[in-house]
């Protein structure tokens, strides 16, 4: 459900720069490649999610835990499946 929300809140909103972003999510984080990590639930989840502002357009690299979040490498990380 919170996972939704936030995908809901992002389509709504039309951010034109990190700014912008950081405007409505403070805690939101810049790691590099247009990368950006969301707390979800509280920071219970973290989200990956690449940001091309110019063409508004987003590319989910990685969804877990916290913990998982903590074994690895955020600018390199790349989408799996299970």
């Amino acid at each position: 459900m919170a996972l939704q929300q936030w995908y809901v809140e992002l389509y709504n909103h039309d951010f034109a720069s990190l700014n912008d972003l950081k405007a409505t999510y403070a805690s939101v984080s810049l790691v590099g490649d247009h990368r950006v990590v969301f707390n979800i639930m509280g920071n219970k989840y973290r989200l990956i999610v690449r940001c091309l502002f110019a063409f508004k357009t987003i590319q989910i690299k990685w969804f877990g835990t916290h913990s998982e979040y903590d074994k690895i490498d955020v600018a390199t990380v790349k989408f799996r499946t299970l």
